[in-house]
């Protein structure tokens, strides 16, 4: 069994202290690739060299919706340098959060406006952070969508059953994370269960939100994507083998893997 966990903030403190535990213990669990996150300018070069030290990890590069009112001259043109290197796969973590007040929704608006466009620029997806604001990512992505094809996965989903198909139909892909294995998590494993087979990924979020039954343990790394995958694989009505091999051969195809 392979597993793919596609989003993992690996340069988070609770984490970049033993990276090479992090991914040793997650190679041991069956999980042989990962995806390390980037949030901010130096995030995302941290990133990088992460993914350029270890072969089962890729990186993305970005600036998080919640940390846009902090850019500093310079940060995006790093973002976008960054960008065309080949350990870089995609682009975010970005999007639009409304949960959190620290960031105005028109800076927001803006970043994740300039991912878009240098995602369809470039061909590199979209990692996708929705809190609150299905409606106004909606109407983004079908703004860019009349220029042209869109990229990505909506990270850590969970949203409506309607909000998944939409996304869907933009062409995206949809991820889930520890939250399909909480006890009270029913409507959300009944989207997962709905999703295309060709369009379903895991993840962790670590060193967020640990699957059941860790739950409340943090911090939470990429061997535990495991459970997340046990959960998804459940409720679809297939062994956990073959859901591994789906949703590895999904994230190769979305990240442009071979």
């Amino acid at each position: 069994m392979e597993l793919f966990d596609t989003h993992a903030h690996l340069d988070d403190e609770h984490l970049a202290g033993d990276v090479a535990g992090v991914i040793q213990r997650a190679a041991d669990a069956g999980v042989a690739s990962i995806l390390a996150v980037g949030t901010t300018a130096a995030s995302s070069r941290n990133c990088l060299k992460v993914a350029q030290r270890y072969p089962g990890v890729w990186s993305s590069v970005g600036i998080h919706p919640n940390h846009a009112a902090e850019v500093q001259p310079g940060d995006w043109d790093l973002v976008a340098q960054l960008a065309s290197e080949p350990r870089v796969v995609a682009l975010g973590e970005t999007g639009l959060d409304l949960y959190w007040k620290d960031t105005p929704l028109a800076v927001q608006q803006d970043y994740f406006d300039r991912h878009i466009r240098l995602s369809q620029s470039i061909g590199k997806p979209l990692v996708i952070h929705q809190r609150e604001s299905a409606a106004e990512i909606l109407a983004m992505l079908g703004q860019a969508r009349q220029r042209g094809p869109l990229a990505g996965v909506m990270h850590s989903f969970t949203g409506t059953a309607d909000q998944a198909r939409e996304f869907l139909d933009l062409g995206l892909y949809i991820s889930f994370a520890g939250m399909v294995t909480f006890k009270k998590s029913d409507e959300l494993r009944a989207v997962a269960a709905q999703v295309p087979t060709d369009r379903i990924l895991v993840e962790t979020d670590a060193p967020y939100l640990s699957p059941e039954p860790l739950r409340g343990r943090r911090p939470n790394e990429p061997a535990r994507v495991v459970h997340t995958a046990a959960c998804v694989a459940k409720v679809r009505g297939v062994t956990l083998d073959e859901f591994a091999r789906q949703s590895m051969a999904n994230a190769q195809a979305l990240f442009g893997l071979p």
